[in-house]
């Protein structure tokens, strides 16, 4: 596979200076280009041998480009409050918005690839960590991003001599660590190891260019005319791309809704149907389940923050279900400065420049936290889907994305439950009458509650699809009742206290596995 990155091609100074000037003024042009056209952001990962000038190329790139529009970051062992979250958190929270270029060093590729050469991860762990790259990279180029990756390389024989200069000179040789001499012995072992990852994670939206790096101008060149030519594409591309799915998205609503008038009203039957709305709780029992319930997830919470165990709680439902009322019961049991809630509503002008799970990555607490959430990001497959903000192709794909989100949370520990409280229609309306009579709840009534509420049963039909889609063994919905919302709060506060009480048990358990 490198072979072709070892013929020791080079560019002389007189050529390069000569080049350099065309392709610095066309990478600007095109930067700009990106700024004020593209609706997309532009994602450069640098990854390869030790020596091989990674560097020294991100250097002459944010020396080339408008360093306003451009950022770097370079990744070194994860910090504390990185170690805390999910892998993939350091690297979503960095992601450059829309019309912005963004280039890594040391990124996603390099723990696995030293996981791997180390013996830390075997062969069937290797293939999880590329997989779950993949994803991440498919992820971003749906949602429109350019992602690009170079391989830079050198010889084993190469490499030796830039060690030995390296160590030698008295100026730079404070760049040198004992693990590049170690690196070097473990050449082979990394090279094997690369061509895995590049075989396996090279693809048609998130491609791997090798890079010969023995001449400094050549391969400086090589990656500044790769990267305008990947630009050029994309702006020609991405502008028409979405104008077809804009017209194939219009013509599907056209229709539906040709369909919709030619069938029958009726909708299909869907899974909240057969919920029990007659289930209820009279007050005298409910005041006391509610302090029996609060004081025992008093506790468990913690026991929870005390093992650095975190809890993510994700809230949906119709509007006026009640989800405010249990998030209310909920906090009262908790330890403000270990919990925290996220309300959500329509993403503001910085989240719309991200891919939508952005600001959802964000917000994953430090270990030994509650996050929750009124609101979340099914919002995709619910409200954005129904409302058209998001295209068929754009929701369907969500499912996928929200599974793989879903299913980092778990791998990392946290406990994750998702809530869809549930009233009836009738009941809906009695509750939006309710803040006509109440002063302090008249705030809580919009024009687009009554708006949703005219769009009950597509709502309904696109909850069926979500849990459906989305209800996995590891991470179910419940679903709760909330005719009577002393009914259902008492059952969300059950819910939450068993799987906080499997949790902290589960971490015991592991603590005291080694003494046996």
């Amino acid at each position: 596979m490198f072979q072709t990155a070892e013929l020791g091609i080079s560019v002389s100074r007189k050529e390069f200076k000569e080049r350099e000037a065309v392709l610095r003024e066309n990478l600007l042009d095109l930067q700009q280009r990106l700024r004020t056209e593209g609706q997309f952001p532009v994602i450069v990962d640098f990854a390869g041998v030790r020596g091989a000038g990674k560097g020294a190329c991100i250097n002459l790139l944010n020396k080339w480009m408008d360093t306003h529009w451009i950022v770097t970051h370079a990744y070194d062992e994860p910090s504390d409050e990185e170690r805390e979250r999910p892998v993939f958190w350091r690297y979503w929270r960095r992601l450059p918005p829309r019309g912005q270029i963004g280039i890594y060093l040391s990124g996603r590729y390099s723990r696995p690839l030293l996981d791997y050469v180390y013996g830390h991860l075997g062969q069937d762990g290797f293939k999880h960590q590329l997989d779950r790259i993949n994803n991440f990279e498919k992820a971003l180029a749906d949602d429109g991003a350019l992602v690009l990756k170079f391989w830079m390389h050198i010889s084993q024989k190469v490499q030796y001599k830039r060690l030995k200069l390296l160590e030698n000179d008295p100026l730079r040789s404070w760049r040198m660590s004992p693990l590049d001499w170690k690196h070097y012995e473990l050449y082979d072992r990394f090279i094997a190891a690369a061509e895995q990852i590049i075989a396996h994670t090279n693809t048609g939206h998130a491609p791997w260019e090798i890079i010969e790096g023995e001449d400094e101008h050549y391969r400086s060149l090589r990656v500044g005319e790769i990267l305008q030519m990947m630009l050029e594409r994309h702006l020609t591309r991405e502008p028409l791309r979405r104008k077809y799915l804009a017209e194939m998205r219009e013509q599907v609503h056209k229709k539906v809704i040709e369909t919709h008038l030619a069938k029958s009203p009726r909708q299909s039957p869907t899974i909240l149907d057969g919920l029990d709305f007659t289930l209820a709780m009279d007050k005298e029992t409910y005041r006391h389940e509610l302090a029996v319930c609060q004081a025992r997830l008093a506790g468990l919470h913690q026991q929870a923050a005390a093992k650095k165990i975190s809890t993510l709680l994700v809230f949906e439902g119709p509007d006026a279900a009640g989800k405010g009322g249990v998030i209310r019961r909920l906090t009262e049991a908790l330890d403000a400065r270990y919990y925290k809630v996220f309300p959500f509503a329509a993403p503001t002008d910085v989240e719309n420049a991200q891919h939508y799970l952005w600001r959802f990555w964000n917000c994953v607490g430090r270990a030994g936290r509650m996050g929750i959430f009124d609101r979340s990001w099914y919002g995709r497959v619910l409200v954005e889907r129904i409302e058209r903000f998001a295209g068929d192709d754009e929701w369907r794909r969500a499912f996928a994305e929200i599974n793989d989100f879903e299913d980092q949370l778990l791998e990392h520990g946290i406990v994750l439950l998702k809530f869809w409280l549930q009233i009836s229609k009738e009941e809906q309306l009695r509750r939006f009458n309710e803040p006509e009579e109440t002063s302090y709840k008249r705030w809580k009534l919009s024009e687009e509650d009554w708006r949703n509420r005219e769009r009950w049963d597509d709502y309904g039909q696109a909850v069926h699809e979500m849990i459906q889609q989305t209800s996995v063994m590891k991470s179910p919905w419940i679903l709760v009742e909330n005719e009577n919302k002393a009914w259902g709060r008492i059952k969300v506060l059950h819910a939450v206290c068993n799987a906080l009480e499997r949790a902290v048990g589960d971490a015991a358990e592991q603590v005291s596995e080694p003494a046996r």
